[in-house]
């Protein structure tokens, strides 16, 4: 199957590789000169036999919508546009509209896999039309891992159906990180435990806990015990916002992901505000001890003298 794909980033290179490495042929656009095979948009679509597949592979947003726009007035009818990217469910309604009017259709895919999936395969959450999801299947099996006829693929629904499961997929995942982080720090704060890297490592092996993101922050501690070499400084790719989001709005309990979402906005603060009031709280009502900052020092609240 011959197939245009736009963005060759650290997703978008790996997936061109992986379906190359299957017998696709596969053209890919990038604004990086070194990694694209053509110059534009323009001159990927006149490569590609019709009808034509895209995949974009943008950032979500107005990366995404600009790039959608731009292909809806080069495809023609009969057309088929893949977004792959980490997009709202909500905008697939939008593009698939858009589309649309032109005579072009729709799916949406959450990917999940990240730099591995070149090598492993990826876990693919489709939502569109079946029939646009059968022609589309040569590619989604290139792409799923190995053997994984029934696993790691699901046609989930609809249009935006592939994009909520994969919101899904991010707010369970922003759980699980934070469950093996707040271990791994109770572990190193002990004065029990003297091999905390061991300790995971042993954990990644026959227990109920184990899984591919233990194995991972296993890797990570080979390579700094410490975790001295980083910053505890974590941002959101917004995922895990929608997830509570839609939580809310469907009224599900949702505390395990929504508490580590929040955990990344403390992250982000040097000196919170609203532990400082604690503190205050805390002195005025029990008279109970607080530090305050010193003269000069840099470690302060902002607008604290230095």
């Amino acid at each position: 199957m011959e197939l245009g794909l736009v963005g060759l980033g650290r997703m978008g290179g790996n997936m061109r590789d992986r379906l190359r490495a299957a017998g696709h042929t596969v053209i890919g656009y990038a604004l990086d000169p070194e990694t694209t095979d053509v110059n534009s948009l323009a001159d990927m679509v006149k490569q590609l036999p019709q009808p034509r597949a895209v995949w974009v592979m943008v950032p979500a947003g107005e990366p995404t919508r600009s790039t959608i726009t731009e292909l809806a007035g080069l495809l023609s009818t009969g057309d088929i546009v893949i977004e792959g990217g980490n997009s709202r469910f909500t905008d697939d309604v939008e593009h698939a509209a858009l589309l649309r009017e032109h005579g072009i259709g729709y799916v949406d895919c959450g990917v999940s896999g990240g730099v591995w999936g070149r090598e492993n395969g990826y876990g693919l959450m489709v939502g569109g039309s079946p029939e646009d999801v059968q022609r589309l299947t040569p590619i989604f099996d290139a792409l799923r891992p190995e053997g994984a006829r029934e696993d790691g693929f699901v046609h989930a629904g609809g249009v935006g159906a592939g994009h909520y499961a994969k919101m899904v997929h991010n707010g369970i995942e922003y759980g699980l990180m934070q469950a093996y982080a707040e271990g791994f720090e109770l572990l190193a704060a002990s004065d029990v435990v003297s091999d905390v890297p061991g300790v995971l490592k042993a954990w990644s092996k026959g227990t109920v806990v184990r899984s591919w993101l233990l194995d991972l922050l296993v890797d990570a501690l080979d390579e700094d015990p410490e975790l001295a070499g980083l910053t505890g400084y974590v941002e959101d790719s917004g995922e895990g916002r929608w997830t509570v989001e839609e939580a809310i709005n469907n009224s599900v309990p949702a505390p395990v992901i929504t508490a580590a979402l929040f955990a990344r906005f403390a992250s982000r603060q040097e000196d919170s505000p609203a532990m400082r009031a604690v503190a205050a709280l805390r002195q005025q009502f029990g008279g109970h001890a607080v530090r305050r900052v010193e003269p000069g020092d840099a470690s302060g609240p902002p607008g604290t003298a230095s």
